[in-house]
């Protein structure tokens, strides 16, 4: 397994390798902890903290990443909140994945709230990807839900393991699905990080669900 030390300079050295982060990870902090990384220090949008984290992610060794990132602007940069909602509302009407009218929008001091209600979970996710790259965004909170449609629980599971015993990505041998009306839970241990969110997201496919709780495990041995 390994050491605090070693995992530390392998999530740095993934920062400085991302090309998002080529101007800002000398800027960052990291602290690692029984494979717990913390990332800390300040960036200018918030696309570079998502990035920030997802490279720390998809280092080895990595079970968990908690960011104590912070977004500042520069003054230049800055729209006031009339002007980030008004590129907001634009991006959703770009946005073929989603009925903009299904969505409501409040900017407050550059964080976006988004609220409403679609048919699948993969428009909540398209709403939000759609707009972390928006000029003077700092952060956004989704309050989107999904619809609640009446479903077999039994149907729902047999569908999500058949869909992980066709995904190329997951060892469906090793994660078990639970379902309880529209809202599933996942147990079991998997290699990576990266498995762990692929499996959350073919959960998130299924028609109906409405909440995936991911228990899965990282398998601290083959992360060593």
């Amino acid at each position: 397994m390994k050491t605090d030390d070693e995992l530390q300079r392998d999530v740095m050295a993934e920062l400085s390798w991302d090309p998002q982060l080529i101007d800002v990870h000398a800027q960052l902090g990291v602290a690692a902890k029984n494979g717990v990384i913390t990332l800390s220090g300040l960036v200018d949008s918030y696309n570079k903290k998502l990035a920030a984290e997802k490279a720390a992610q998809r280092v080895k060794g990595v079970r968990v990443v908690a960011s104590d990132i912070k977004v500042k602007l520069g003054v230049l940069g800055a729209n006031s909140d009339s002007e980030i909602a008004e590129a907001v509302r634009s991006a959703l009407v770009w946005n073929s994945s989603v009925n903009q009218d299904m969505i409501q929008i409040k900017v407050e001091d550059g964080w976006v709230y988004l609220d409403g209600e679609v048919e699948w979970a993969f428009q909540r996710a398209s709403v939000e990807h759609g707009i972390e790259g928006l000029s003077s965004v700092i952060g956004i909170t989704n309050n989107i839900k999904i619809k609640q449609k009446k479903i077999d629980a039994a149907a729902l599971k047999t569908q999500i393991s058949s869909a992980f015993q066709r995904n190329a990505a997951i060892d469906a041998d090793q994660i078990r699905v639970e379902t309880s009306g529209n809202n599933v839970t996942l147990y079991g241990t998997v290699k990576s990080w990266a498995e762990k969110k692929e499996a959350e997201r073919v959960a998130w496919s299924s028609p109906g669900v409405t909440s995936v709780d991911n228990q899965i495990r990282l398998d601290v041995e083959v992360l060593a």
